[in-house]
């Protein structure tokens, strides 16, 4: 396991699946309200982490929405970013597709532009000083309704240039991906991808939704797509990227034991899946830890980990040159350590 763990830690790969405000550690979460004269309701950071202790997907969602309060200004956002690289760097991440929830920030008074230049500014550095490159993906709340998604997606045109997709996040069951349909539409109209959360806690049904209705470029989650074999095969068939969370599943209930976390089925079944963190401050690790999580079942080796890396940039929205370019680093750095 030691050999296998060195193995993971080093290989190149992308991240596809991070909520950037989720990424938001307790001691960072602390400095920032200070820094803006907030106050909190923890006494200490051990008190805060002793707070993430969660049984389904709203519970998380209430006290990351409360933890989204200190982010104030540009310079919060910029520092929140850079943080997050600095970890995706030391985890041999090479390239990051973020998202962000300008709703958590607009909804509190925060003016999108704070928020957007705040991150781009973080991405550049990241890119510049680190060697991480980043695309950002804007995500619309789904507890809210269509009408709050067409106004984000309007604030958000000075910035189109800059924002690769389009998402669906937040609360799944009951907010069906068809509630979003023609904010979808328009965002593709306007050149942008789009990406949705389906199948984490939602049944195949909304899996099928995103692909037939929301015409999605790239399936976050997805786990319950196997519930669904005719669907499973189709997401196979057409190539569709699975962006996983293995923590995330197992600390939100999605799984009840990582070591029978199905991202082994999901490769046999021939589906392009990949591992990420999610919202790695409080599912408890970034990328590397998901991907060392999957070691003590036993079910993949070393080719099955390449495999993963390799998904990460198949499925990233990255061009045809960078992507070979990523393919071809892979490839070396296996054939460095010599894997049987």
């Amino acid at each position: 396991m030691t050999d296998l763990a060195h193995f993971v830690s080093g290989l190149p790969k992308a991240e596809l699946h991070l909520h950037i405000e989720g990424s938001l550690e307790p001691e960072q979460m602390f400095e920032l309200a200070r820094r803006n004269r907030i106050a909190i309701p923890f006494a200490s950071v051990e008190e805060l982490r002793g707070a993430y202790s969660f049984s389904r997907l709203q519970d998380f969602l209430d006290i990351y929405y409360q933890g989204a309060d200190v982010l104030r200004t540009e310079e919060d956002f910029h520092d929140l970013a850079l943080a997050y690289f600095r970890r995706a760097a030391a985890d041999s991440v090479v390239h990051a597709e973020i998202f962000f929830d300008p709703q958590t920030h607009t909804d509190r008074g925060i003016p999108f532009q704070v928020v957007a230049d705040g991150l781009l500014a973080g991405m550049l550095e990241a890119e510049r000083d680190l060697g991480v490159t980043s695309r950002l993906i804007l995500c619309f709340l789904r507890h809210l309704d269509e009408d709050a998604a067409f106004e984000t997606l309007a604030a958000a045109e000075p910035w189109l240039d800059r924002i690769a997709a389009v998402g669906l996040d937040s609360s799944e069951v009951g907010h069906p991906p068809s509630k979003f349909r023609r904010v979808f539409d328009r965002a593709g109209e306007m050149g942008l991808l789009r990406v949705a959360h389906a199948g984490e806690e939602g049944p195949p049904a909304y899996v099928h939704e995103a692909l037939d209705l929301l015409h999605i470029d790239r399936l976050d989650h997805g786990n319950r797509a196997l519930e669904d074999a005719a669907l499973t095969t189709r997401l196979a068939r057409s190539g569709m990227t699975l962006t996983v969370c293995p923590l995330s599943n197992l600390k939100l209930c999605v799984v009840e034991d990582i070591d029978a976390h199905p991202i082994e089925r999901m490769l046999r079944l021939g589906l392009r899946a990949t591992v990420n963190s999610d919202d790695p401050a409080y599912f408890g690790g970034y990328v590397n830890d998901n991907y060392r999580a999957l070691i003590p079942a036993g079910r993949l080796d070393a080719h099955d980990f390449a495999t993963l890396a390799r998904n990460s940039f198949l499925g990233s929205f990255l061009d045809d040159v960078a992507v070979t370019r990523h393919l071809d680093t892979i490839d070396a750095y296996v054939a460095a350590a010599a894997i049987a």
